[in-house]
């Protein structure tokens, strides 16, 4: 059996101000939107979905903030433009620019807490 994972869904609780957020953090406009839900292309093959809280069936019991969605970037100087960039449209950071075990890295969350985090390898 094969199989070619090719979407990320995040339940939200306001489509809006979601699609709004992840076009500012993403730099793109989503490719498909309804009432409900929207979809970005990150990159060929893969897709990023929002859906509505409320829409989802089954209905969803648990919300943002239990996993993280990891976007690498090229260099630690890419890090620190994205940083203040985002802070400066007033994201909430949860974890400054700092060196871990796999890189440099910081997060932010978007309106329901789900942790986005951008790093650049060792």
């Amino acid at each position: 059996m094969t199989f070619d994972p090719n979407l990320v869904l995040f339940y939200v609780s306001n489509i809006e101000n979601s699609t709004h957020f992840y076009s500012e953090l993403l730099n793109v406009q989503p490719i498909h939107t309804e009432p409900d839900y929207a979809m970005f292309l990150l990159k060929p093959g893969l897709r990023l979905g929002l859906w509505s809280q409320n829409s989802v069936k089954p209905a969803p019991t648990i919300f943002g903030g239990g996993s993280e969605f990891a976007i690498q970037v090229v260099d630690e100087q890419t890090i620190d433009e994205l940083f203040e960039n985002y802070q400066n449209k007033n994201f909430r950071m949860i974890q400054e620019p700092t060196n871990m075990d796999f890189g440099y890295t910081f997060v932010t969350c978007d309106p329901d807490d789900h942790r986005i985090r951008f790093f650049s390898k060792k």
